[in-house]
């Protein structure tokens, strides 16, 4: 997991990690971005689940903890799309 960000990318967002739209059923993974908020424990961090619905500017995620479904409502930045 990620402590820290090297020095050239400290602070900077990349716009299509910010604008990346997902479908209901895509998969995808948790990729914490350092340089904005995230309020969820960062253990989640690398976790993969399944998007269910969009609401507002954020995804409503489904991810597997130990044998129970956990629903999370993450924003786009905060996560990164995988191939089944």
């Amino acid at each position: 997991m990620l402590s820290h960000k090297r020095i050239k990318t400290k602070g900077k967002i990349s716009f299509s990690k910010f604008l990346t739209e997902f479908q209901p059923g895509d998969s995808v993974a948790v990729d914490i971005e350092l340089a904005e908020p995230f309020s969820y424990n960062k253990k989640i961090h690398g976790k993969t689940g399944k998007v269910i619905e969009k609401r507002g500017s954020a995804y409503e995620v489904e991810i597997k903890d130990i044998n129970k479904p956990k629903t999370y409502l993450l924003r786009p930045i905060h996560l990164k799309r995988i191939k089944e």
